[in-house]
């Protein structure tokens, strides 16, 4: 048995097939596709599907740890002995198990999400048990649409360290689903890397559902694509858990990024730390949408949400929007939104220092991505991000 099957996807591929033919492309009509590059999004969605893998050069696997490649054409498990830790799903599990959480989480019927079922031709099913070994995961499809899909069953107690690493180059695109479920007490630390030429696109739905005393800690750095939108989405289905979100999205020239995030607690005693920071240079253009859901079952929340922009050039623009939806009366809920640009007195007293014009800019933007960057799983070092940051705001 295998955890990646084409077997339980075909019908999932015809209703998506069919939901994209009802939908239609998403229009500024729809709140969510308002500020939208829609004429990118109808250029992705006419692309072919990717026949073959990417060429683009990886680094070298990690020593400790296991690293699988998704090109959405091959099986990534073909040939692959999984650690103690990690198994794959039994097709009965994985049958009932898919979609479970997009539907609890409200996005089963997304368009981005009846894209990926549409197009998707395997999806990695994995069982998580006791503490797992790191565990890279590779997107990285050549020319066309790359489809990959994700289900992660992380059982009570279970840890797991997962850096998820998306890249493209040219006119290409990807579509990338994860499906998490939290068991009691376990502990997910989930890095997300996509980083692109500047002429590819990326839309990303990660769904996740938490049990009691779990923790899930997402760290995203997304740099370089013409068009992206990535959909964290949460749901803490009784309450006292933890959730962090920490994300850094970096645009230039004429390129569009989107994060949609939204965190529901169906319990009391849930706690959210989230930080959102966004810079944006050249004409290109940052959107952040915060949804945070507290109904009167989960009193005693605690949740805070920040959202921090960088504005690098005048023609840069930020649109930033927290969305509080509370009825519990007994809560802690906090909010918070800065737009601003590097700052003339900390350039200064780098520049009195000797150091140039351009060097100080540098330090300054160094210094805004690191405090995300260093969040992310130790796999990510030999990815170089901050150097794929600072490259894609220097082309």
């Amino acid at each position: 048995m295998t955890g990646s099957t084409m077997a339980p996807l075909a019908p999932v591929q015809q209703r998506g097939r069919q939901a994209l033919e009802r939908l239609g492309l998403p229009n500024r009509g729809q709140e969510d596709w308002r500020l939208t590059n829609l004429k990118r999004l109808e250029t992705l969605a006419r692309l072919p599907l990717a026949k073959a893998p990417s060429d683009i050069p990886l680094p070298l696997a990690p020593d400790a740890g296991l690293r699988l490649v998704l090109d959405g054409v091959h099986d990534p498990l073909d040939g692959v002995s999984l650690p103690n830790g990690l198994s794959p799903l039994p097709t009965a599990e994985l049958q009932q198990a898919l979609g479970h959480t997009l539907d609890r989480c409200g996005c089963a019927e997304a368009w981005p999400v009846e894209l990926n079922h549409a197009s998707s031709q395997h999806v990695l099913a994995l069982r998580v048990r006791g503490e797992a070994p790191p565990l890279e995961l590779v997107m990285a499809g050549g020319a066309g649409l790359t489809s990959t899909r994700v289900l992660l069953l992380v059982e009570e107690k279970a840890t797991l360290e997962l850096l998820q690493v998306c890249l493209s180059e040219g006119a290409s695109a990807q579509s990338h689903v994860l499906e998490v479920h939290l068991g009691q007490e376990a502990q997910l630390r989930h890095g997300l890397l996509a980083a692109a030429d500047g002429e590819a696109s990326f839309l990303a739905h990660l769904a996740v559902e938490q049990e009691p005393r779990s923790s899930y800690q997402l760290t995203s750095v997304v740099q370089g694509w013409s068009l992206g939108r990535i959909e964290p989405r949460v749901l803490q289905v009784d309450g006292q858990a933890l959730t962090k979100l920490q994300g850094l999205a970096v645009t230039d020239g004429e390129q569009q990024l989107a994060t949609h995030s939204s965190v529901r607690f169906d319990g009391p005693e849930g706690e959210l730390d989230q930080m959102q920071k966004c810079l944006a240079a050249g004409r290109s253009h940052v959107i952040f949408n915060g949804a945070i859901q507290v109904p009167r079952q989960a009193q005693r929340t605690n949740a805070a949400q920040l959202s921090r922009n960088l504005l690098l050039s005048e023609r840069a623009r930020v649109d930033t929007k927290p969305e509080l939806e509370i009825v519990a009366d007994d809560v802690r809920c906090a909010h918070g939104a800065t737009v601003s640009q590097l700052q003339e007195d900390e350039l200064f007293y780098l520049r009195s220092r000797g150091i140039s014009a351009t060097d100080a800019a540098a330090l300054l933007l160094r210094g805004a991505c690191l405090d995300v960057i260093n969040q992310l799983p130790g796999l990510a070092d030999r990815w170089q991000p901050l150097n794929r940051v600072m490259q894609g705001l220097s082309r």
